[in-house]
């Protein structure tokens, strides 16, 4: 008999967990298991990617008018009769003004939101919520499940949540799965009690679809012109990706006398901040903010130089996917960097500056022997992830 499987998630919007997910789903055995897929925002780029075997479960009708405007969602709430869930969107409103950060902003808004979400009626056999905060606590609090999984994609210490708020969820999870080495000593340092949970399952990387889907474009993505050097980089604008150090790092470049060009594909809060940080250095023209790419991988193979500016990582996708794509790779001294880089044999890792940045590119531009090596150690290296799957059976 097949098993049940669930998987939530927030959306399948840009991102890491995002793209690992439905990475995932790709490679599962539906002939094994019958899998289903809870969204809290059934929206994103990634919605396409998801398998014809997987099963998009409807939005509560209740959470929906929660997701309105707060006027909105209060008055539908009242003219219903349901006070309580109206004073609860009032207080989701006033928690996410007040919480130090994002994070916990995300913690401490669950009570309320979960007021909107009564419990999933289907028994499961193994309930995942594939990414830390909000799909985990959905996963303990809503679901009925023989096991109970939570993952984590990020450095835990970065992220600044209140670990005791974790600790209530985690410690009724069946295992705690994260993405790296690093990531999982991390995890049992913060969470000792919790520790024997703790697994280390890769992102699921697929080096065929992404040579496939890298050649479905043959054009010049990036119309280059003469001699000039296209320096790649991918990820959400977000504080953490710290692009503000490739738009010092450019400008160093072009006051040095390179020719480049920064390309930039992602979406986010910074996206305004940024593009200010271009006008100011004059940049218009040399650094790109691309957007959102459902297909990244032909700027990708064309790009000459992949630079990862971040200031903390879980494990990047981005960078498993150039590395797969054999590109020079420059990342910062980020704490799980050496999870994929080692310096000098397949990438480079420097400081967390622009100049340390601007100083890796001239390397690479300058010695085509340095570059040459990184590339031909990449082409000897077993970069397919999909095996990791049978990791994820073994705790089903």
């Amino acid at each position: 008999m097949k098993k049940n499987i669930l998987f939530i998630m927030p959306s399948l919007s840009a991102g890491g967990g995002e793209k690992s997910l439905v990475n995932l789903l790709s490679q599962i055995d539906y002939n094994i298991y019958n899998v289903d897929l809870f969204l809290f925002n059934p929206k994103g780029i990634f919605m396409d990617l998801i398998p014809k075997e997987v099963n998009v479960l409807s939005i509560p009708d209740q959470y929906s008018v929660f997701t309105l405007p707060l006027f909105l969602s209060v008055k539908e709430f009242i003219l219903k009769g349901k006070i309580l869930l109206a004073y609860n969107r009032i207080m989701f409103s006033i928690k996410n003004r007040g919480a130090e950060n994002i994070s916990m902003k995300e913690q401490y808004s669950w009570k309320y939101i979960s007021s909107s979400l009564n419990e999933i009626e289907k028994q499961y056999d193994v309930a995942v919520g594939f990414l830390e905060k909000t799909a985990t606590y959905f996963c303990v609090d809503k679901i009925k499940a023989h096991k109970k999984i939570g993952w984590i994609h990020i450095d835990y210490n970065q992220l600044g949540m209140d670990s005791q708020f974790d600790e209530m969820y985690f410690c009724k999870l069946n295992h705690i799965v994260t993405v790296s080495e690093e990531c999982a000593t991390i995890l049992m340092n913060r969470f000792p009690e919790e520790k024997d949970k703790v697994r280390v399952i890769y992102n699921v990387v697929s080096p065929n679809m992404l040579y496939e889907m890298a050649e479905r474009e043959q054009r010049d993505v990036y119309r280059r012109k003469e001699n000039e050097i296209i320096i790649l980089s991918i990820g959400r604008l977000h504080y953490q990706k710290a692009f503000e150090l490739a738009i010092e790092s450019c400008k160093e470049l072009i006051n040095k006398g390179y020719k480049v060009r920064w390309n930039i594909i992602g979406e986010g809060e910074e996206r305004e901040h940024l593009i200010q940080l271009i006008k100011a250095n004059k940049l218009e023209d040399r650094v790109h903010l691309l957007g959102l790419q459902s297909n990244p991988y032909p700027y990708m193979k064309q790009a000459d130089i992949y630079v990862q500016t971040s200031r903390f990582e879980g494990k990047s996708i981005a960078i498993d996917e150039a590395k797969i794509m054999k590109k020079p790779i420059i990342v910062t001294n980020f704490s799980t960097a050496k999870d994929q880089i080692d310096n000098g044999i397949n990438g480079l890792i420097v400081d967390m500056n622009s100049q340390a940045i601007t100083e890796g590119i001239e390397k690479l531009i300058r010695d085509s022997e340095l570059k040459d090596r990184l590339v031909n150690n990449l082409l000897n290296e077993q970069l397919g992830t999909e095996d990791e799957i049978y990791k994820l059976y073994e705790i089903f």
